[in-house]
């Protein structure tokens, strides 16, 4: 079964970019769920499901990762990359202080990482558009909840430094070689 490597962190951070390239490199990644939801919401004429219905959009993007999770026992590699885990959806909820119940806490109990590289906050490259709508400083509160919420199911955070991308995913794959 290959390692489960979770890649997280608030808007703008660079994940994605971070996850393509990781691709690009032959590592098998699993990417980003939420822009998804979020298109077919919009598609129905929900501007905002996050905003709109916080409860069904956490539930929406729970249950695909979740589901994303169980895909990896499928693939025939050491490694695979995720972009946000099942943890984020709790971290945004806190972030917005929407109660939820207590299955999503079980979610997060149920689907352990391996390792979680977390990539803070980076004003230079943060941007806002039709599915990315929180100011910087918003996306700094919610680096803020993503770090507390880990640590919350016993996670050793590994934070990815800024800088060019082939360096961050050099960081990356050193901490793996080593761990």
């Amino acid at each position: 079964m290959p390692k489960r490597i979770l890649l997280t962190g608030g808007p703008s951070t660079g994940k994605t970019t971070l996850l393509n390239y990781l691709q690009s490199l032959g590592y098998k990644c699993l990417v980003e769920i939420s822009r998804e939801v979020i298109k077919e919401a919009q598609q129905e004429g929900i501007e905002q499901l996050f905003l709109k219905n916080p409860l069904l959009f956490s539930k929406l993007l729970c249950d695909a990762r979740v589901k994303q999770f169980a895909e990896a026992n499928t693939l025939d590699t050491n490694y695979v990359f995720y972009d946000r885990g099942i943890p984020d959806t709790v971290a945004y909820m806190d972030f917005i202080e929407q109660e939820y119940t207590q299955d999503y806490t079980a979610a997060c109990k149920a689907h352990t990482y391996d390792q979680v590289f977390i990539l803070p906050p980076w004003e230079d490259i943060h941007i806002t558009d039709s599915e990315r709508y929180e100011s910087f400083k918003q996306a700094q509160d919610i680096h803020q909840e993503l770090l507390k919420t880990y640590k919350k199911y016993n996670y050793t955070l590994i934070e990815v430094p800024l800088g060019k991308i082939k360096d961050r995913a050099q960081f990356i794959i050193t901490k793996l070689q080593y761990d």
